[in-house]
């Protein structure tokens, strides 16, 4: 009996020393609830993967794989650190950058996430983009969309969903309300104080948890201030705490987290990357993008807000391509052949490759083009499937139909499926063949070949598309 005693007076003894070395950040970090939420799983899923397309459509996404793949690098990272009741196995992290230099940043229910190239310029370690990262992360496990929607009573249409993620953009006011244009409705532009401190919260739990150290999240809202010149839209206020609290409220957290000495903050690829952004052609802001996409140019633009293409005009007579080849490279990730009579057409998210009299507004009559889609499946063949679904329902598209089952291949070294659609095109008013082959990338970016020729001519085409499809390398 006393032996009994003795043990039990050891081992509570011992709690209490484990109790008092124990690091705070086990029982003094703040703990966070789900909001209310009256919307299934697959609510958040849906309206993610809409709005996403939407988005897609109407705003210029970067075309550059090396920035691209280090967001998602680190988006990854954070998403692998966010808390095992807050993760949802449905939900697909996904990460664009868009090409415009506003300081922002923006989730959907769901995952899709998408970071401005101002704000990754703006940013002075990665510590910071990354703390915003980690916010935006927080708004989507925590589904606070949806939450918020509940709290509101309704979802008023599909295009209005896509006023779910503004509350959740680093940068609201009249920035964010540029995406009004999208159709979402003012009152779905707002998150609540309450979600606001809850993302905060949770995104430095996040970031300790990935190795990064909270205090860069609260130091890149005092970055914001400061290249704004201390001025904040009106809206600043009603849809996000103020960055004062909100600096404070991230640093007391911070105290409580278990940070690592040797935190992650600045990184030669975050160096490597800005500066090379900084070398591109000046990004548009978010007010002339919607500009752009009221006058009827929010599709295929370049790099200057207009279609690479726009100054073609289609002829009844083109050039059959010629046996000379020359090579296009785009960095270390890609190396092609393509026809010596052909002209290349960069794009925010892919390159067109076309002769002349075989491109302008519409797009391409006879050529190639080449690509990397954000892939929602690691599964190949899924996300095959759902680039070609949204192709076919892509406007300017809806004459094409799936003419072949998909079929395996390989492209540049690896599996890969190809299919054909087919269908009368309304610019040369013959019958047009679009052979598309996909692969998977390292990153799970889905690559994409398409190319294209009227069904009569196809057979002075086949040896091009033979060539150039030969001659792919894929250097992620």
């Amino acid at each position: 009996m006393k032996k009994h005693n003795l043990g039990k007076n050891l081992t509570a003894m011992m709690l209490a020393w484990a109790m008092l070395i124990m690091p705070l950040a086990a029982f003094g970090q703040t703990r966070i609830s789900m909001p209310k939420n009256k919307y299934k799983i697959q609510d958040d899923v849906r309206i993610g993967r809409e709005a996403s397309a939407e988005v897609e459509r109407q705003m210029p996404i970067l075309n550059d794989y090396e920035a691209t793949r280090y967001v998602q690098d680190v988006g990854r990272r954070l998403v692998n650190a966010i808390p095992s009741q807050f993760q949802h196995p449905e939900f697909q992290y996904t990460f664009q950058v868009v090409n415009a230099r506003d300081i922002n940043a923006f989730a959907l229910p769901g995952g899709p996430m998408y970071v401005n190239r101002g704000m990754i310029e703006a940013a002075r370690s990665e510590g910071e983009m990354a703390g915003v990262i980690a916010h935006e992360i927080a708004h989507v496990a925590l589904r606070h969309g949806t939450a918020q929607a509940t709290e509101q009573g309704k979802i008023k249409n599909q295009l209005g969903t896509i006023g779910l993620i503004l509350g959740g953009a680093i940068l609201g006011g009249e920035q964010g309300a540029q995406l009004g244009m999208l159709g979402a409705q003012a009152w779905m532009t707002k998150y609540s104080r309450n979600y606001e401190t809850q993302a905060d919260i949770l995104g430095a739990q996040i970031m300790a948890a990935a190795g990064y150290d909270p205090r860069d999240l609260a130091n890149m809202f005092r970055t914001i201030e400061q290249q704004s010149g201390g001025q904040r839209a009106p809206e600043w206020l009603s849809s996000h705490p103020n960055p004062g609290n909100r600096y404070n409220t991230i640093n007391r957290e911070a105290e409580m987290l278990r940070v690592s000495r040797n935190a992650v903050q600045d990184t030669r690829e975050f160096q490597r990357v800005q500066n090379k952004l900084a070398r591109m052609p000046r990004a548009q802001t978010m007010e002339e993008i919607a500009r752009a996409s009221q006058n009827g140019r929010g599709q295929g633009q370049g790099q200057g807000g207009q279609n690479p293409m726009g100054n073609g005009r289609y002829s009844s007579r083109i050039a059959y391509p010629s046996s000379r080849m020359r090579t296009y490279s785009s960095g270390n990730w890609i190396q092609m052949n393509v026809p010596d009579n052909w002209r290349e057409f960069p794009t925010q998210d892919s390159v067109w490759f076309a002769p002349e009299g075989a491109y302008g507004n519409e797009g391409i009559t006879h050529g190639a083009m080449i690509g990397v889609a954000q892939a929602r499946s690691n599964n190949l063949e899924q996300a095959t499937e759902d680039y070609i679904n949204g192709l076919l329902q892509a406007q300017g598209n809806n004459y094409l139909r799936q003419a072949a089952n998909y079929t395996r291949t390989s492209l540049g070294g690896r599996n890969a499926y190809a299919t054909t659609l087919a269908g009368r095109s309304p610019l040369t008013n013959r019958n047009e063949v679009v052979n598309i082959i996909t692969t998977q990338l390292r990153n799970g970016g889905l690559f994409y070949l398409v190319m294209v020729a009227p069904e009569n001519e196809s057979s002075s085409y086949n040896a091009a598309f033979r060539n150039i499809l030969r001659s792919i390398r894929l250097g992620d």
